[in-house]
């Protein structure tokens, strides 16, 4: 006889924020928890990452939204509390919650770094009922690290993860299929899964405002005016998800790195160092995973927020640091306009696993052989001693760090000295 499903959705409250409160509570001996206050985890202006990153719930009083700049946000609120955000700290809180949740079953999908979903299908007999068993996680999570959670339990992911945003923070919801029509249905339908601004924009304009109208519309109607996504979200209006907790990642499709440059690029050389320090963080982690690239991009953001790139497709895959360096160069110098930038990424697609054979080019002289020793031995070298024992000599001295892109280090860690701790 199968079993019907349990599906939790753990989403940690206001995650980044917490993180930080706990720690400064807990660890530097500050008296005032931030989650209390108006305040914000917030990117560095100078760098221009200057967003709101978290937000604390007094913090919703004014408005103030994750993802929109620091300047709206002060507009907003000029008593904003800002802290500046510590990416290594919120690793090791991010691990330390899974841990726990890995205790409770062995099939947990790490949904994002703050949010996972569990399969706790059949073990009633060890953690008991869905809802008592959830109330055990939270008040464990809570106990040992600090920071509060929200559970939503359900037959399947969406409901779930549905569930889990229900009323915040320290909370256990249910959303079981025949719960939907009370719990979920009267719910804006800005708040259903898959529904961006754009969607929803249509479906204001077909007469849909709330979940349940969506649910009860006819989907064939949806179709010719949203295709495939019409379908899906109204399958989603309905509590269907046949997606599984998928406790191994999937294998990455594309691996790529982008920076924001704290100055404007005018110069080609100058553009072309940065693609270098993407190319070196590009490789890297293609040579990490044991694959390679079949096509190449670049991305360029202009001064005034205007977006363009190109794609290339290689004869050969490639994880050479040289080579996607050398393919960049070529996309950029077909791609830029001349106006001043602000952002460049290098982003591959079309992996290729355990793919080490070449063509062969009798024009071509390149020692590829050689090249790929050299990178395998720099990786070495910089896995054991770290990024920077090794450098290319062409950015010593330069304001361009040698391994861009990702999380910068300014968001890595913080100087707590230098940061009043209340």
């Amino acid at each position: 006889m199968s079993l019907d499903k349990v599906i939790f959705h753990i989403d940690v409250n206001s995650a980044f924020l917490s993180w930080e409160a706990v720690y400064r509570l807990y660890h530097l001996g500050g008296k005032v928890d931030l989650r209390d206050e108006v305040s914000a985890v917030g990117g560095d202006m100078a760098m221009r990452h200057g967003i709101i990153l978290a937000k604390s719930i007094p913090a919703k009083k004014y408005n103030i939204k994750t993802g929109e700049s620091i300047v709206e946000a002060l507009q907003k609120c000029p008593q904003l509390k800002l802290v500046p955000p510590n990416y290594s700290l919120y690793e090791r809180c991010s691990a330390a919650f899974m841990e726990i949740l890995r205790q409770y079953s062995p099939d947990v999908e790490q949904y994002s770094v703050d949010e996972a979903f569990v399969d706790m299908t059949g073990t009633e007999s060890l953690w008991g009922e869905p809802v008592t068993a959830a109330n055990r996680i939270r008040n464990q999570i809570r106990e040992e690290l600090g920071f509060t959670v929200n559970v939503g339990i359900s037959e399947n992911k969406l409901l779930a993860k549905m569930a889990s945003d229900f009323q915040k923070p320290d909370r256990v919801h249910t959303l079981w299929k025949h719960e939907i029509e009370m719990k979920m249905w009267s719910l804006p339908v800005t708040d259903l899964f898959f529904v961006g601004r754009a969607t929803a924009k249509k479906l204001f304009h077909m007469g849909i405002h709330t979940i349940g109208e969506l649910a009860q519309s006819d989907p064939i109607m949806l179709k010719s005016h949203l295709k495939k996504h019409g379908e899906v979200i109204w399958a989603f209006a309905n509590g269907m998800d046949v997606s599984v907790v998928q406790s191994e990642a999937p294998a990455n499709k594309g691996y790529g790195n982008s920076t924001t440059i704290a100055f404007d690029v005018t110069d080609v050389s100058t553009a072309k160092l940065v693609l270098l320090a993407l190319a070196e963080t590009v490789g890297t982690r293609l040579r990490a995973a044991g694959v390679r690239a079949e096509v190449i991009a670049v991305g360029i953001k202009t001064f005034d927020l205007q977006y363009a790139s190109h794609q290339m497709t290689l004869n050969n895959a490639t994880n050479i640091t040289i080579e996607i360096h050398r393919c960049a160069c070529q996309l950029f110098d077909s791609l830029w306009n001349g106006k001043a930038i602000r952002h460049l990424g290098i982003h591959t697609s079309r992996i290729k696993d355990h793919m080490d054979m070449r063509q062969l080019d009798m024009f071509d002289t390149t020692d590829y052989e050689k090249l790929e020793h050299m990178d395998a031995t720099v990786d070495k070298i910089r896995m054991r001693y770290g990024r920077d024992s090794l450098k290319r000599a062409v950015f010593v001295g330069s304001r361009i760090d040698h391994m861009s892109g990702g999380i910068s280090r300014e968001k890595r860690t913080v100087d707590y000295k230098k940061v009043k701790v209340e």
